[in-house]
């Protein structure tokens, strides 16, 4: 009698859950983050949010925006921030270096390659979309003092009013890139990762923040640095750690 054919090895059997994963993964992570951010857009833009709670800000400085120079928002969370954002930059390109040279770190660098990468690429997207975008800060704005009238992200801008480069906020996403911290610690420390979002959410809302009080943005314009940097993140992370060999993406199905 003939033997049954043999089933082929298991490493051959395709893996029907693996997709599912995937989506799973960014429907947690990227379709329900963006979609908040767009609901978030829609009550400050649309809605006109942003100009109500910067009218409530820059009536409260006394109709002026009080702490547009003032050294605690210029000096220590403007440029010290920048500077403290661009040392731990500086610290995980070391950090990466010692990976690279020592065998006892070799774990840690790809890890810290998608650190680098995503803080760097999420900073610089945003800078490029600033330049694109073309919407005013608030202080050159005729409702608060400035000399333009408000031009919305989709309308027109006149060449006579010349350039502008407010939208998304530059300064929070100096914070907001560093929730790709989240990502580093799934694949390091897992406990740590809701610490290290926390920690970067918390950065880039104080940076935020002290910019609105200046007058220098909007809350949109944080949000969207915010999506921008997460984004970023999360495609990353899929590119560099794919779900095929990140064990992370099954072991952490609630990450």
């Amino acid at each position: 009698m003939p033997a049954a054919p043999s089933s082929p090895p298991p490493c051959a059997l395709p893996a029907p859950g693996l997709a599912a994963t995937r989506r799973g993964f960014l429907g947690r992570h990227l379709l329900i983050p963006l979609l908040l951010a767009v609901a978030a857009s829609v009550v400050l833009m649309a809605g006109n949010g942003d100009q109500w709670l910067a009218d409530q800000l820059y009536r409260w400085e006394g109709s002026r925006w009080a702490f547009k120079d003032a050294w605690w928002t210029t000096h220590v969370i403007h440029r010290g921030g920048k500077n403290l954002s661009t040392l731990a930059g500086v610290l995980v390109m070391l950090a990466l270096l010692r990976a690279c040279l020592d065998a006892r770190w070799k774990a840690l660098r790809r890890p810290l390659l998608y650190l680098l990468l995503a803080v760097g690429l999420s900073t610089g997207l945003v800078s490029l979309l600033k330049s694109m975008t073309q919407m005013d800060c608030p202080w050159d704005l005729q409702r608060y003092g400035g000399l333009r009238p408000f031009i919305g992200l989709f309308e027109t801008r006149p060449e006579l009013l010349g350039r502008a480069a407010c939208f998304p906020a530059g300064h929070a996403s100096a914070g907001y890139g560093w929730v790709a911290l989240y990502f580093f610690a799934l694949q390091v420390r897992p406990r740590w990762r809701w610490v290290a979002l926390a920690t970067a959410v918390a950065t880039g809302l104080a940076f935020g923040f002290s910019q609105q009080l200046r007058g220098a943005h909007f809350l949109s314009h944080d949000v969207w640095s915010l999506a921008v940097s997460w984004t970023v993140a999360v495609l990353l992370y899929l590119l560099m750690f794919p779900p095929a060999t990140a064990s992370t993406l099954k072991e952490e199905p609630h990450a």
